[in-house]
């Protein structure tokens, strides 16, 4: 049986860069297919159904988050944006927004491969619900069904805002989260604002979790945005 190759849609009005992408994926066996306009990378995404799409922020007709808005209407395919617009607002608008990730250009694609296949993984992993139920990624484990977690195979006590705090990151692991959808997802809408909260909870997470806390190398921090659970 031959193997079926993801399909990435570009949304990018840069001609160069639409060449560049399409020649880089598709070497590294992606199907790519293009849009040069948000209303066109909305249509062309409702239509091929791909595994993921690449958007650029500064489109013609449109501006990015409101494509991602659009998708996010019918959709939670990966959404990796890569931009020329670097400030930390313009991330955490995207991110909030619902993409999954953010890549600053110039950029390699290298790292624009390691992204993408996070991204794909993670989609894969929220959608199949056996793998769903346990996280693990070197020496930690997240039994989910019956709420233990365990570093090194030695079980680690958590207070239950630590473990909603955990869950959270492990439900969106590989995903850039930010301050305000961790802080909406374990202690409520009310709390968007109270980003002290969040910090003191994972500096407690990093002293229980990580080898090294001030050289985190699981929990990790997305300078000026978020958190992001490596995977």
């Amino acid at each position: 049986m031959s193997k079926i190759e993801p399909v990435i849609i570009v949304i990018e009005d840069d001609p160069a860069i639409r060449r560049f992408l399409r020649t880089g994926l598709n070497s590294h066996g992606f199907v790519i297919f293009t849009a040069e306009t948000g209303k066109q990378g909305i249509i062309e995404t409702g239509v091929r159904k791909p595994d993921l799409v690449i958007l650029d922020l500064g489109l013609p007709d449109m501006e990015g988050v409101e494509v991602i808005k659009a998708i996010r209407e019918w959709s939670t395919i990966p959404i990796i944006v890569l931009s020329a617009r670097s400030s930390e607002q313009h991330k955490i608008d995207a991110l909030d927004a619902g993409a999954d990730d953010y890549l600053t250009k110039p950029f390699g694609i290298g790292e624009l491969l390691a992204r993408i296949r996070v991204a794909i993984r993670h989609s894969l992993r929220s959608s199949e619900q056996v793998t769903g139920d346990i996280f693990t990624n070197e020496n930690l484990k997240v039994d989910l069904i019956n709420r233990l977690v365990s570093l090194d195979n030695q079980e680690v006590h958590l207070t239950p805002i630590q473990y909603r705090l955990l869950t959270v990151l492990v439900k969106h692991a590989g995903k850039v989260l930010t301050h305000k959808q961790i802080l909406k997802e374990v202690w409520g809408p009310s709390y968007q604002e109270n980003a002290h909260y969040l910090r003191i909870y994972m500096s407690q997470l990093r002293q229980k979790l990580e080898e090294d806390p001030t050289q985190p190398k699981l929990l990790l921090t997305e300078s000026g945005v978020g958190y992001r659970l490596k995977v």
